[in-house]
């Protein structure tokens, strides 16, 4: 099996879970006491942040392919970045590489059987066209919420589940959310942010959820074992 290297730390919450799930899947796929062979980078989710906030992508994306160069250098044979929003820059850090990297989008694409799908995420995700782009070249077309939907599911990321909060308010308020979308045609609610199912599972929705995290996960492992 090969080694996988996860880019970590976007938040430390969610990349604990890209570990629990991968090794977790390792062990339903070989059994006994199998787990996924990795190396995990985490980077300070606090320099990440203000680079987003500030627009400072490019910087972003150096010190995103910084870590996967170091990952491949310690043994990495593939190479994950373990967030959703950073894949903005995943050009920089797949050409970092010359070890395979798994693009999260492609990876939940190919897990999805239909054509119209909702969208959760960060405020960048939602709003900026490179997660919607990559989905369209899949054939998918991209509902995201309306405003004042949209800040409401970006700040509840940043403000609770970045910070290890979970609050009943924001999983009924994330209810209402998914309701819209599906009510505006979402076939399937794609949660394209790493934390969001600490917060809300497929009995709080009335369509499909698919989780980008155990998507990604999953298709990792297939490269892995294959």
């Amino acid at each position: 099996m090969r080694t996988i290297g996860l880019i970590g730390g976007m938040s430390w919450e969610s990349s604990a879970e890209y570990y629990r799930l991968l090794n977790e899947e390792v062990r339903r796929r070989l059994g006994g006491h199998h787990c996924a062979p990795s190396l995990l980078l985490t980077v300070d989710f606090a320099e990440v942040e203000r680079l987003q906030r500030t627009g400072q992508w490019e910087r972003a994306g150096e010190l995103l392919a910084d870590a996967a160069r170091r990952l491949e250098g310690a043994g990495a044979e593939l190479v994950l970045l373990c967030t959703n929003t950073m894949h903005k820059v995943a050009a920089a850090v797949a050409g970092a590489v010359d070890v395979p990297f798994l693009h999260i989008v492609d990876a939940t694409a190919r897990r999805l059987d239909v054509r119209r799908v909702g969208l959760l995420g960060t405020r960048f995700t939602m709003e900026q066209e490179f997660y919607r782009e990559r989905m369209a070249a899949h054939g998918i077309e991209v509902l995201v919420p309306d405003e004042p939907d949209r800040t409401l599911v970006h700040d509840v990321i940043y403000r609770e589940l970045t910070r290890n909060r979970v609050e009943p308010a924001s999983r009924a308020a994330y209810r209402d959310v998914m309701a819209r979308l599906v009510e505006r045609g979402a076939e399937a609610v794609v949660l394209g942010c790493t934390e969001i199912t600490l917060l809300v599972d497929q009995s709080d929705c009335a369509a499909p959820l698919v989780d980008s995290t155990r998507s990604h996960v999953e298709a990792a492992v297939d490269l892995a074992l294959g």
